[in-house]
Protein backbone atom coordinates (compact mmCIF):
# COMPACT_ATOMS: atom_id res chain seq x y z
CA UNK A 1 0.00 0.00 0.00
CA UNK A 2 1.32 3.45 -0.95
CA UNK A 3 1.79 6.28 1.52
CA UNK A 4 -1.06 8.82 1.64
CA UNK A 5 -0.67 12.05 -0.31
CA UNK A 6 -0.56 14.18 2.87
CA UNK A 7 2.32 12.07 4.21
CA UNK A 8 4.22 12.40 0.92
CA UNK A 9 3.72 16.19 0.92
CA UNK A 10 5.10 16.49 4.45
CA UNK A 11 8.01 14.26 3.46
CA UNK A 12 8.84 16.42 0.43
CA UNK A 13 8.68 19.59 2.52
CA UNK A 14 11.14 18.15 5.05
CA UNK A 15 13.82 17.13 2.52
CA UNK A 16 15.89 20.38 2.73
CA UNK A 17 16.22 20.05 6.51
CA UNK A 18 17.08 16.34 6.25
CA UNK A 19 19.68 17.15 3.60
CA UNK A 20 21.24 19.94 5.71
CA UNK A 21 21.44 17.61 8.72
CA UNK A 22 22.93 14.81 6.60
CA UNK A 23 25.61 17.15 5.24
CA UNK A 24 26.51 18.27 8.74
CA UNK A 25 26.90 14.63 9.81
CA UNK A 26 28.81 13.35 6.82
CA UNK A 27 30.92 16.35 5.69
CA UNK A 28 30.81 14.77 2.21
CA UNK A 29 28.04 15.78 -0.21
CA UNK A 30 27.92 12.35 -1.87
CA UNK A 31 27.67 10.48 1.42
CA UNK A 32 25.10 13.01 2.65
CA UNK A 33 22.96 12.47 -0.45
CA UNK A 34 23.12 8.72 0.13
CA UNK A 35 22.04 9.26 3.73
CA UNK A 36 19.07 11.38 2.59
CA UNK A 37 18.13 8.66 0.09
CA UNK A 38 18.29 6.00 2.80
CA UNK A 39 16.26 8.17 5.17
CA UNK A 40 13.52 8.80 2.61
CA UNK A 41 13.45 5.15 1.59
CA UNK A 42 13.06 4.01 5.20
CA UNK A 43 10.37 6.63 5.84
CA UNK A 44 8.36 5.56 2.81
CA UNK A 45 8.76 1.90 3.65
CA UNK A 46 7.57 2.45 7.22
CA UNK A 47 5.10 5.31 6.64
CA UNK A 48 2.41 3.39 8.55
CA UNK A 49 4.53 3.66 11.73
CA UNK A 50 4.50 7.46 11.63
CA UNK A 51 2.35 9.08 14.30
CA UNK A 52 0.57 12.08 12.72
CA UNK A 53 0.66 13.85 16.10
CA UNK A 54 4.46 13.77 15.95
CA UNK A 55 6.60 16.29 14.05
CA UNK A 56 7.62 14.81 10.67
CA UNK A 57 11.07 16.47 10.77
CA UNK A 58 11.88 15.01 14.20
CA UNK A 59 10.86 11.57 12.93
CA UNK A 60 12.94 11.90 9.75
CA UNK A 61 16.02 13.20 11.55
CA UNK A 62 15.72 10.31 13.97
CA UNK A 63 15.73 7.95 10.99
CA UNK A 64 18.71 9.82 9.49
CA UNK A 65 20.57 9.61 12.80
CA UNK A 66 20.01 5.86 13.04
CA UNK A 67 20.91 5.31 9.37
CA UNK A 68 24.12 7.29 9.87
CA UNK A 69 25.06 5.20 12.90
CA UNK A 70 24.29 2.02 10.95
CA UNK A 71 26.55 3.17 8.13
CA UNK A 72 29.35 4.14 10.53
CA UNK A 73 29.20 0.70 12.14
CA UNK A 74 29.31 -0.94 8.69
CA UNK A 75 32.18 1.27 7.56
CA UNK A 76 34.19 0.61 10.71
CA UNK A 77 34.13 -3.10 9.94
CA UNK A 78 34.61 -2.94 6.18
CA UNK A 79 36.90 -0.14 5.07
CA UNK A 80 40.00 1.77 5.99
CA UNK A 81 40.56 5.27 4.67
CA UNK A 82 44.14 6.13 3.92
CA UNK A 83 45.36 9.45 5.40
CA UNK A 84 46.20 10.79 1.93
CA UNK A 85 42.64 10.06 0.76
CA UNK A 86 41.19 11.77 3.84
CA UNK A 87 43.36 14.84 3.18
CA UNK A 88 42.26 14.89 -0.47
CA UNK A 89 38.61 14.79 0.59
CA UNK A 90 39.13 17.66 3.04
CA UNK A 91 40.93 19.67 0.34
CA UNK A 92 38.05 19.06 -2.08
CA UNK A 93 35.55 20.24 0.52
CA UNK A 94 37.56 23.40 1.18
CA UNK A 95 37.77 24.09 -2.57
CA UNK A 96 33.97 23.82 -3.02
CA UNK A 97 32.33 26.89 -1.44
CA UNK A 98 28.90 25.24 -1.61
CA UNK A 99 30.00 22.20 0.36
CA UNK A 100 30.02 23.99 3.69
CA UNK A 101 26.29 24.80 3.59
CA UNK A 102 27.05 28.44 4.28
CA UNK A 103 29.34 27.91 7.27
CA UNK A 104 32.85 29.25 7.66
CA UNK A 105 35.71 26.84 6.98
CA UNK A 106 37.16 27.29 10.49
CA UNK A 107 33.77 26.51 12.00
CA UNK A 108 33.46 23.41 9.83
CA UNK A 109 36.92 22.28 10.98
CA UNK A 110 35.93 22.87 14.61
CA UNK A 111 32.69 20.92 14.12
CA UNK A 112 34.61 18.06 12.50
CA UNK A 113 36.80 17.82 15.61
CA UNK A 114 33.83 17.40 17.93
CA UNK A 115 32.92 13.85 18.87
CA UNK A 116 29.77 12.70 17.06
CA UNK A 117 27.95 12.43 20.41
CA UNK A 118 28.39 16.19 20.87
CA UNK A 119 28.11 17.31 17.25
CA UNK A 120 24.70 15.73 16.60
CA UNK A 121 22.77 17.37 19.46
CA UNK A 122 24.55 20.69 18.88
CA UNK A 123 23.52 20.75 15.22
CA UNK A 124 19.95 19.71 15.97
CA UNK A 125 19.53 22.39 18.64
CA UNK A 126 21.51 25.18 16.97
CA UNK A 127 21.01 24.68 13.25
CA UNK A 128 17.70 22.81 13.07
CA UNK A 129 16.34 24.78 16.06
CA UNK A 130 14.98 21.68 17.79
CA UNK A 131 13.99 21.98 21.41
CA UNK A 132 16.01 19.86 23.81
CA UNK A 133 13.01 17.52 24.09
CA UNK A 134 12.74 17.11 20.31
CA UNK A 135 16.48 16.50 20.07
CA UNK A 136 16.30 13.90 22.84
CA UNK A 137 13.46 12.17 21.01
CA UNK A 138 15.29 12.21 17.67
CA UNK A 139 18.51 10.81 19.15
CA UNK A 140 16.87 8.45 21.63
CA UNK A 141 18.73 9.84 24.65
CA UNK A 142 17.59 11.59 27.87
CA UNK A 143 17.00 15.35 27.75
CA UNK A 144 19.67 15.95 30.42
CA UNK A 145 22.21 14.17 28.25
CA UNK A 146 21.27 16.42 25.34
CA UNK A 147 21.73 19.51 27.50
CA UNK A 148 25.15 18.45 28.78
CA UNK A 149 26.39 17.39 25.34
CA UNK A 150 25.28 20.68 23.78
CA UNK A 151 26.98 22.59 26.58
CA UNK A 152 30.25 20.65 26.19
CA UNK A 153 30.10 21.04 22.39
CA UNK A 154 29.62 24.80 22.62
CA UNK A 155 32.52 25.11 25.05
CA UNK A 156 34.78 23.01 22.80
CA UNK A 157 33.83 25.10 19.76
CA UNK A 158 34.59 28.32 21.64
CA UNK A 159 37.98 26.97 22.69
CA UNK A 160 38.87 25.86 19.19
CA UNK A 161 37.69 29.05 17.48
CA UNK A 162 39.52 31.19 20.03
CA UNK A 163 42.71 29.23 19.31
CA UNK A 164 42.97 27.73 22.79
CA UNK A 165 42.41 24.16 21.64
CA UNK A 166 45.12 22.11 19.94
CA UNK A 167 44.13 20.49 16.66
CA UNK A 168 42.85 17.00 17.41
CA UNK A 169 41.91 14.70 14.53
CA UNK A 170 38.44 13.16 14.65
CA UNK A 171 38.47 9.80 16.39
CA UNK A 172 41.28 10.78 18.78
CA UNK A 173 40.15 10.28 22.38
CA UNK A 174 39.33 13.39 24.36
CA UNK A 175 41.65 13.10 27.37
CA UNK A 176 39.47 15.40 29.48
CA UNK A 177 36.73 12.77 29.33
CA UNK A 178 39.10 9.99 30.40
CA UNK A 179 40.64 11.80 33.40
Amino acid sequence: MDAPAAFRQQLLAAIPRVRRYARSLAFDPGVADDLVQTTLERALTHWHQFDPLRDMVVWLLSIAHNAHLDQRRRDSRLSIVEPAEADARQDALRADPGADVGLRIDLMAALARLPLEQREPLLLVSVEQFSYAECAEALGIPIGTVMSRVSRARAALREHLDGRSPARPEGTPNLRRVI
